[in-house]
Parts: C-alpha cells; structure tokens; sequence
C-alpha cells in the first residue's frame, strides 16, 4: 500500500477505557496501522482509547498531535503524544478535533464522543467543512445506526456521510482508499 503523506485522521474515543481491555488493544492497533500507512493521528490526548491509539501510532513510526483543554489542567497528557494542543475552550477543542483533520473514526465512547460524532457528522451534513471520510470503527455502530434510522427524521443521504466498519485494518484501507493511496 502506498503511504498516505500529511493527512491528519482525528480519532474519538472513550478515557474510560482500561489498558488491558479488547477496546484499548483495538484502538491500538488502529493508531499502529494508520502511521504504518502514513497519517498523523490526532485524539483528545488523554487516556483510555485516546492514550491506546496514541501509543499504536508512536510504536508504528507516527506522529501524534493531542488536544488537551486548559479546563483539565488536573489532568496529564498521555506520554505518547508528539505534540500537546492546549485549548482555552471546549468548544475550542472540539472545533479543533473536528474541522482540522482531514479525517475522523469515532470508536466506542461516552457523551464526549458522541459530541465529537454528532459535531462533524452535523458539518459534514450542512457542507460546512470540505468533504470528508468519517468512518465509526466498531460492530456496536450497526445497531445504533439501525435505531437512528428507524427512530429518527435522518436523511438516507445523511447516512451516507458515515462508513461504518468493524476492524480496524478496513477502516485504514478506507481512508487509504479515500485519499487515493
């Protein structure tokens, strides 16, 4: 596969996440793989998957920016990150993680995720930011999407802004597909 060179793929996830656990050894291995390929990664900068994708992408030969919030200053940066990006704001954070990268996977996460989720696909939807792949990386993801597709006034053509995938290795070739590598 060709590597993909200065493209940025903003990763969301749960800090709840423990080292040990099948969610922090995915998220590892998807930051592993999307420097293999050649994407910086970018995450919240913390801990849980935000730690365990940052280090997959270290170990892979990668760079790796973190998004960390001024409010949080109780909390240390995970030790993987190449670059820390403090924010004065939430929603200067959240604008950051969500507009700057050329793309996003949203794994399995808490309310912050789903902000970060809802955020892009809402900019991706009203053609606020450039087209852009956004792809939910986890089997959990099928059947949420099934609910909001039954439960909810959500486009067809809103559905199709997203790819949800179940490994991590489609969601690289995604991505890789996307930007022609």
């Amino acid at each position: 596969m060709t590597k993909v060179r200065g493209k940025t793929i903003s990763v969301f996830g749960s800090s709840r996440v423990g080292e040990g656990s099948q969610d922090y050894k995915e998220a590892r291995l998807l930051g592993r793989l999307l420097a293999e390929a050649g994407f910086t990664v970018m995450n919240g900068g913390y801990a849980g998957t935000m730690e365990a994708v940052s280090r997959g992408a270290r170990e892979g030969g990668g760079r790796v920016i973190g998004v960390t919030l001024q409010l949080f200053a109780h909390l240390s940066a995970n030790r993987w990150l190449d670059e820390e990006m403090k924010m004065p704001t939430y929603l200067a954070r959240l604008k950051q993680l969500t507009i700057a990268p050329d793309g996003c996977i949203a794994l399995k996460g808490g309310v912050g995720t789903l902000t970060e989720l809802s955020v892009t696909w809402s900019l991706l939807q009203i053609r606020a930011v450039p087209r852009k792949p956004f792809i939910l990386l986890g089997q959990h993801w099928h059947q949420i999407m099934d609910v909001l597709s039954r439960e909810t006034f959500i486009r067809p053509q809103d559905f199709a802004l997203l790819r949800v995938v179940d490994t991590a290795e489609k969601a690289v070739e995604t991505l890789s597909g996307f930007f022609g590598a």
